[in-house]
């Protein structure tokens, strides 16, 4: 079962967290993947549409920050991996997390991971897309969330889910690969709905189901 990576203040394994509880980051499934294989070399940016049942938002991808990372999402994308799957956790004040399951929290696995690209650059401010993982730096696969808070050091309000660089406590941090760039009313709206913790590994679940209807890449407009 998907299982939380570390929690504000001991940056260890913990138990699922529900809304009421310190946010813990963003958690994929734990099960052990090969490092995916690029074969196809990510644009430089690319923009995605992403409808929802509650609504739609716009994604600009980095591919000159995160290439791995962003050919590694374009693939599911074009494949329609994501079709079909839900927001399955969702924190108000932290994030919303999606991708992974389907509506009744069957797992939709991903064959292969992605090498962690974090400290790239870009940073966990609100409205950015990063990648989900387990406790290894090293286990994305499809799932992803999207910050809606600035989940970054200076505040201790928030988490800070970006790479520490130090000699003895240094850590990866969540690869950031892009941003909301319309829309990002309907992901606030998506952080506020009512949820029960019957997601994954006790997930704080939205009751009304957010499915993600579509994705697809798009032209600028």
């Amino acid at each position: 079962m998907t299982k939380p990576l570390i929690s504000l203040l001991t940056l260890l394994a913990l138990t699922a967290c529900t809304a009421k509880q310190p946010a813990s980051p963003p958690a994929e499934q734990a099960a052990e993947k090969p490092a995916v294989a690029v074969t196809t070399r990510a644009p430089d940016v690319a923009f995605v549409k992403v409808t929802t049942s509650a609504g739609s938002f716009t994604l600009r991808l980095d591919g000159r920050a995160a290439p791995l990372t962003v050919a590694n999402f374009l693939k599911n994308v074009d494949s329609g991996f994501y079709t079909g799957t839900v927001f399955h956790r969702i924190i108000p004040g932290f994030m919303i997390q999606g991708g992974g399951y389907t509506e009744d929290f069957t797992l939709r696995e991903t064959s292969q991971t992605v090498p962690n690209e974090s400290g790239n650059g870009l940073a966990n401010l609100r409205s950015t897309i990063a990648m989900a993982r387990t406790g290894d730096p090293h286990s994305a696969g499809a799932q992803f969330f999207i910050n809606v808070v600035n989940n970054v050091a200076g505040d201790p309000a928030t988490a800070n889910l970006d790479p520490v660089k130090h000699a003895t406590q240094g850590r990866w941090g969540y690869t950031v690969f892009g941003l909301v760039t319309e829309g990002m009313d309907v992901v606030d709206l998506i952080a506020q709905y009512e949820t029960d913790p019957n997601g994954p590994g006790g997930a704080p679940a939205p009751i009304i189901p957010v499915i993600i209807e579509n994705m697809t890449r798009v032209q600028p407009e």
